[in-house]
């Protein structure tokens, strides 16, 4: 895998998934980081060649540190858990809970609970230093949430622009087809996005890449710190896993989970092939899932290609936002990284998409478990 950077040079635009007619609806939102599917239609642009792309990202990155979106498993800055795993919080075994559904998520009883701020207070990401002790202990201290630029809570600021058509008989704007409005995204300076691309390829140190809607330009630069970076993480999480305790996923890419049911494709925040540790019923799958902690989907709308050269819109998916955090009582693999996985099943983690990191659980309730086997 080889890292690079891509810094803007203006700014971008990339809608979201939402049906867009400047006559009907003369709004056009935006979405950002850019998913998968953007970066590498913008990859191959640049090629100009149909090779597959096995991709890693994209991340932040900020004077070549990389950043991770802020886990959602905390409540301001004090961690969420499973009640079934706290047992001396007030509501362990006195709350009834459904076992239809994962367990309930409370703010753990033995770390501090004068947590300040609300989330939108805090930086919404973290760098490496942070991510890879994050994952060695499995506990963020309060005074790491701050990020580098104080005050603001994302790298970027959003840009409103107009797109108006004149009447030609006069001054005004033209009500039909005439007006409309994009949110631009501008990156501030340090900032840029961080990949990893691997393929039959060869690309220069530096280049001009075209990205986004209306193609405006960053600039590709090959950047192998970032790789540094990318494999102290993998080993620490790729050490986490093979270990058959209780543990936490940290989703940092967009992750879709989605099967098709009865000739209808259904997603979900979680994947399908983790059943819940706790069934209703004695004849249920007993999985390891026990519960996790996200927020409202992302919309990922894409094209296809459709006879010669012609591409038509593909079927929407949503997706688990990136700072998803899973808990499970044991690690578990992922269908779209085994070899058994249809082509276009992993295809989504070729394009970035669904990559975890693997932490432990705290380490107080893993001495506390010891003692209660003895």
């Amino acid at each position: 895998m080889k890292w690079y950077t891509i810094t803007p040079l203006d700014v971008l635009l990339f809608r979201d998934a939402k049906p867009f007619s400047p006559g009907e609806r003369a709004w056009a939102s935006s979405l950002f980081p850019p998913n998968g599917h953007a970066i590498a239609g913008a990859i191959q642009g640049l090629l100009q060649t149909g090779e597959d792309l096995h991709l890693i990202g994209p991340f932040l990155c900020y004077q070549e540190t990389l950043y991770f979106p802020i886990p959602l498993a905390y409540s301001q800055t004090v961690p969420l858990v499973p009640l079934a795993w706290d047992y001396t919080h007030p509501l362990y075994g006195v709350l009834q809970t459904n076992p239809e559904r994962c367990q309930p998520l409370v703010r753990a009883s033995w770390a501090s609970q004068s947590g300040r701020g609300r989330k939108q207070d805090y930086f919404q990401y973290l760098p490496f230093p942070v991510i890879w002790q994050y994952l060695k202990t499995g506990q963020i201290p309060p005074h790491q949430w701050q990020g580098v630029e104080a005050g603001q809570t994302q790298p970027w600021q959003g840009e409103t622009r107009s797109h108006n058509t004149i009447d030609l008989g006069g001054r005004s704007v033209l009500d039909a087809d005439g007006y409309f409005v994009e949110n631009a995204i501008r990156l501030n300076p340090g900032w840029s996005l961080a990949i990893a691309l691997e393929g039959q390829f060869n690309l220069p140190q530096s280049s001009i890449l075209r990205l986004g809607g209306e193609g405006h330009r960053a600039i590709l630069a090959s950047c192998p710190q970032l790789g540094e970076q990318w494999n102290s993480l993998q080993q620490v999480s790729q050490g986490n896993q093979g270990r058959s305790q209780k543990s936490l996923a940290y989703l940092v890419t967009p992750g879709v989970f989605e099967r098709r049911h009865h000739g209808t494709a259904l997603c979900q925040a979680y994947p399908w092939e983790w059943y819940f540790a706790y069934p209703a019923k004695a004849n249920q799958k007993v999985g390891p899932l026990v519960s996790f902690a996200t927020d409202k989907p992302l919309a990922i709308s894409c094209r296809m290609r459709y006879g010669d050269n012609q591409s038509i819109p593909a079927p929407q998916v949503f997706a688990a936002p990136p700072g998803t955090v899973y808990y499970l009582e044991h690690p578990a693999p992922l269908f779209q990284e085994s070899l058994e996985a249809p082509n276009h099943v992993r295809r989504w983690r070729k394009l970035g998409y669904s990559q975890l990191f693997w932490l432990p659980f705290y380490n107080t309730w893993t001495k506390l478990d010891k003692i209660g086997s003895c």
